[in-house]
């Protein structure tokens, strides 16, 4: 991929901090009141999309973009705009019912591109409805952020480096690597975020055409769901948030319960693993789990090169394992990854699952960046450089230098005892926004108690990154709207994963049929590679 970058980071650098994901995601702007047209946004509201062929890009005949042009800050309209991405399949049927609209997670994941690899997941919908995807601000092809060759001292200051122990020094290299992320991110740093995302949304719905908003959430877009819905309550149609997050939790406890969600994740895959005699590690799960550990130290002590003449750490290792684990799908082809490791020293199979986010999962790793944007306007960081920028909008929690500096040997014993494996790459969370500015508390204090049509929340037993919890605790604090239905299996998210779930979430978008409040779809086991 080509970038703008003077530094090129390395495929550990950009996919650390994105990795880390767990669908959260930032607000910068206080709610909108939800009327009609507010002052100043009607050139916004009344634009139409003008789709067409997807030029220069290696996708679908079918699928179509477009774009739409929103302000870059709401409170000051006249004082520049955006143009987002978007991207589209048709509708099948002569008279189509409107739009669905979908967010693939992340934060910092491009809808079109996801769409345009992943769509296939979704042609039923296309029975009634145009499916359609956009890139939020600040991701992909809509002013993409980046923090340039920050990136690199941003993961060295927070991933473990051995150079960099000292909290004081920890600290100083953050709010130096947040002031180059600004200068490099230019205008629209200030103003990425859930709060901004959802008003984009409201716009996008009124170019569409749309009465309603319908809407398929994934991971962090079951957030930008939900604050969308408390902005714009008489606006929702049929809302479905798969794989939900907390509104509550500060990045600290998420982090925690991430690292938590993907050791129980890669214990289960060991389980899988030592049934099958092909499996690298023999056939004690014990045994197992020892040389995981011991081949990640192994790697962060002493590096393998790479195809891209950077190193394979293990923390690279980490990554890969972490991206995995999201699909009980992926597991086939993550043994083999880790065979080809253990056996030849052949990192390019876990290569294939760097790709960072936390987004809808994938059949087959290695789709990240597929040709769907142009590849010169996208830094190479773009994906955890938004992740950050959205993270830290959202969070209003920021504890003063002396109380982060210490706290930070006990917040490192506290992530290694959740996960000796995934701590030390969770914990890069907590850390990431010192010196940013102070984010929005609006998702804590007022996305509760909506009144909007009932919408369809789906929880995984076994979700990695947004653990069953959250869905109950989130559908409590919406209130009567929230209908819960229960995946008892594994994976992050439920809909590619659970022929149950995928069909319950498409009654309910095509009929508007909903499951009872509480009903359940049973686990079903890993389909291989070649199911």
């Amino acid at each position: 991929m080509l970038v703008k970058l003077s530094t090129r980071p390395s495929a550990r650098r950009c996919a650390v901090t994105g990795a880390l994901g767990l669908a959260l995601l930032g607000a910068g702007l206080p709610a909108a009141t939800g009327g009609d047209t507010e002052p100043g946004l009607a050139r916004f509201h009344d634009q139409k999309i003008t789709w067409s062929a997807c030029e220069g890009m290696d996708v679908p005949e079918d699928l179509q973009c477009g774009k739409v042009t929103v302000p870059l800050d709401y409170d000051r309209p006249k004082a520049g705009t955006l143009d987002l991405a978007l991207a589209r399949y048709r509708a099948t049927t002569g008279d189509p019912r409107g739009s669905v609209l979908l967010n693939f997670g992340g934060p910092g994941g491009s809808g079109v591109t996801e769409l345009s690899s992943g769509g296939e997941e979704f042609m039923h919908l296309t029975n009634a409805y145009d499916v359609v995807s956009f890139d939020p601000r600040g991701v992909g092809r809509s002013s993409p952020v980046t923090c340039g060759p920050a990136t690199v001292d941003i993961m060295e200051a927070t991933d473990g480096d051995e150079r960099f122990t000292d909290p004081e020094d920890v600290l100083r290299r953050l709010r130096d690597a947040a002031a180059e992320c600004a200068r490099h991110s230019g205008p629209v740093l200030p103003h990425i975020g859930t709060v901004d995302a959802a008003r984009d949304m409201e716009v996008i719905r009124r170019a569409l055409g749309d009465d309603r908003l319908n809407y398929l959430g994934f991971s962090y877009g079951t957030r930008l769901g939900a604050v969308y819905a408390a902005q714009f309550p008489d606006k929702v149609g049929r809302m479905v948030l798969d794989g939900v997050d907390t509104l509550t939790e500060p990045l600290t406890e998420q982090g925690l319960a991430g690292a938590r969600g993907q050791q129980t994740a890669l214990e289960n895959f060991l389980d899988w693993c030592v049934e099958d005699i092909a499996c690298p590690f023999g056939q004690d799960a014990r045994q197992a789990r020892r040389q995981i550990e011991q081949v990640i130290a192994s790697l962060d002590e002493d590096p393998v090169p790479t195809g891209f003449g950077e190193p394979f750490t293990g923390q690279d290792m980490v990554g890969a394992i972490g991206q995995a684990l999201y699909s009980e799908e992926l597991w086939p082809l993550l043994q083999r990854a880790l065979a080809q490791l253990m056996e030849d020293g052949d990192t390019r199979g876990l290569e294939r699952f760097v790709a960072g986010g936390v987004t809808f999962p994938v059949r087959a790793p290695g789709r990240a960046g597929g040709g769907l944007t142009d590849e010169e306007d996208v830094p190479m960081d773009n994906l955890p450089a938004a992740l950050m920028a959205i993270n830290c909008a959202d969070d209003p929690d920021r504890p003063t230098t002396g109380q982060v500096a210490g706290s930070l040997d006990r917040l490192r014993a506290r992530y290694e005892e959740a996960s000796p494996v995934f701590g030390r790459y969770r914990l890069t969370q907590v850390l990431m926004c010192h010196g940013r500015p102070k984010g929005t508390d609006y998702i804590r204090e007022d996305v509760k108690d909506l009144d909007t049509a009932r919408m369809l929340l789906v929880g995984t037993r076994g979700d990695p990154a947004t653990p069953y919890r959250w869905t109950v605790e989130t559908a409590e604090r919406l209130g009567a709207p929230a209908v819960v239905l229960d995946n008892k299996g594994e994976g992050h998210t439920g809909y590619a994963s659970s022929e149950c779930v995928h069909r319950k979430v498409d009654d309910f978008l095509l009929y508007g049929s909903l499951p009872a409040d509480g009903s359940s779809c049973g686990s079903a086991a890993p389909r291989s590679e070649d199911d």
